[in-house]
C-alpha cells in the first residue's frame, strides 16, 4: 500500500505507518502544489493531509486507487466530503484531541492582549523602558470581567472552565442552547447581539460554514464596547476582517488576539501587522508536542484501519461504508 503525507509531522507517531506502508513525505515547509497533490492522489491508496491541502471533487474523481483521506485536523472543510463518499473514499479527522490545547491558546491570547504583554516585550527589547510610569501600557482587568463565548462545543466549554477560574461573568451563544451546561459551567445564554454589546471579551469557537461566515460583521463590531477585546482561534472567515482592522486602527475597540485569518499565511504587509493593539499568532491552536503527537497517532490508526479493510474509529462520512460495500460487490 502507498501513502502520501503532505507535510512532515512528529516522527514518533509515524513508526507504525512506516512498518506497514510505502510512505512518501512532501519535504517542503509549504503545501504541495495542486498538480503535485493531484499526481500523488492518482497513485496512492491513502493520503495523510493537512487543512492547507485542498482535496477537491475533481481530484477525488481521478484518484482511482484512493481509499482513504485522513485529515490531520478537527476540521475537514478542505476535503470534498460528498465527492469522497460518492467514490467510496473514507474521510477521517482528529476530533476532541486539541480541545484543551486550543482553549489554552485562546485564553493566552486573551491575557496577552488584555495586559498588552507583546507591546511590553517589544518596548523592553528596543530599549525604550526608561522608568516605572503610572500610565505605562495600561491594559484591561480580566478577573471578574464579562466574557462572551460564541460557540459552545468542546473548545468553547474548555474556555468557559478557564474563565471560571478568573471569576468571569460568562455568557454564551450556541446554535443549540445547552441548559445542561449552564449550571455546571456557570453560564448564561444570550443572543449574539447582546453578547457583542455587553462583553469585555468575546471569544469565537464556531465552525466556518454558510451560516457563520462573517458572523462578526461590521455592524456587530460596531456594537462592541470601546474597551472590548475580540479573540479568534476558530476560523478567520467568521469575522469581517476589514471592519475589524478599522475598528482597531481607530481605537473603537481595545484590541484583538488572532490565531486565524481568512487567507493564511498573512504577509508582512498585512495591515494587522502595523497595529500595536493586536496579538498575532500563526495558527498554532493545537501546537503542543503532546497534542500534535496524539493527532498523528489518531490519523495513523484510522488510515491503517481503512487500508486493512476495517472501519476507522473517527469517520467523517459514515455513509461511505455502505457505498464501499456496493462498490466491492
Amino acid at each position: 500500500m502507498k501513502v502520501f503525507l503532505t507535510r512532515q509531522v512528529p516522527e514518533e507517531g509515524l513508526v507504525l505507518l512506516r512498518k506497514e506502508v510505502d510512505l512518501e513525505i512532501w519535504p517542503g515547509r509549504t503545501p504541495p502544489p495542486r498538480d503535485v497533490l493531484l499526481e500523488y492522489a492518482k497513485q496512492v491508496d491513502g493520503m495523510f493531509t493537512m487543512l492547507t491541502d485542498r482535496v477537491d471533487a475533481e481530484m477525488i474523481a481521478e484518484a482511482k486507487n484512493l481509499k482513504v483521506i485522513s485529515n490531520y485536523a478537527v476540521g475537514f472543510d478542505n476535503v470534498a466530503v460528498d465527492a469522497a463518499t460518492k467514490h467510496g473514499v473514507v474521510v477521517t479527522n482528529t476530533p476532541g484531541v486539541l480541545t484543551e490545547t486550543t482553549a489554552d491558546l485562546a485564553f493566552s491570547l486573551l491575557m496577552a492582549t488584555a495586559r498588552r504583554i507583546v507591546e511590553g516585550d517589544y518596548l523592553v527589547r528596543r530599549g525604550d523602558w526608561v522608568s516605572w510610569e503610572p500610565d505605562l501600557l495600561l491594559g484591561q482587568d480580566i478577573y471578574g470581567a464579562k466574557l462572551g463565548i460564541l460557540g459552545l462545543g468542546g473548545i468553547g466549554q474548555a474556555m468557559a472552565r478557564r474563565a471560571a477560574g478568573f471569576s468571569m461573568e460568562i455568557s454564551y451563544w450556541n446554535r443549540t442552547r445547552r441548559p445542561d451546561l449552564e449550571e455546571s459551567l456557570g453560564l448564561r445564554y444570550a443572543e449574539i447581539d447582546e453578547i457583542m454589546q455587553e462583553s469585555d471579551y468575546i471569544s469565537l469557537h464556531l465552525p466556518l460554514n454558510d451560516g457563520t461566515k462573517n458572523m462578526v460583521s461590521k455592524e456587530r463590531i460596531a456594537m462592541m464596547k470601546k474597551s472590548a477585546i475580540l479573540i479568534n482561534t476558530a476560523r478567520g472567515g467568521l469575522v469581517d476582517n476589514d471592519a475589524l482592522y478599522l475598528a482597531l486602527k481607530e481605537r473603537r475597540i481595545a484590541g484583538a488576539g488572532l490565531d486565524v485569518f481568512p487567507k493564511e499565511p498573512i504577509s508582512s504587509d498585512n495591515p494587522f501587522v502595523q497595529l500595536g493593539n493586536v496579538v498575532l499568532a500563526p495558527h498554532i491552536g493545537s501546537a503542543s508536542v503532546q497534542t500534535r503527537t496524539r493527532m498523528v497517532r489518531m490519523v495513523v490508526d484510522d488510515l491503517l484501519a481503512v487500508l486493512r479493510g476495517e472501519k476507522p474509529e473517527r469517520l467523517v462520512n459514515p455513509e461511505v461504508w455502505e457505498v464501499r460495500k456496493s462498490i466491492r460487490s
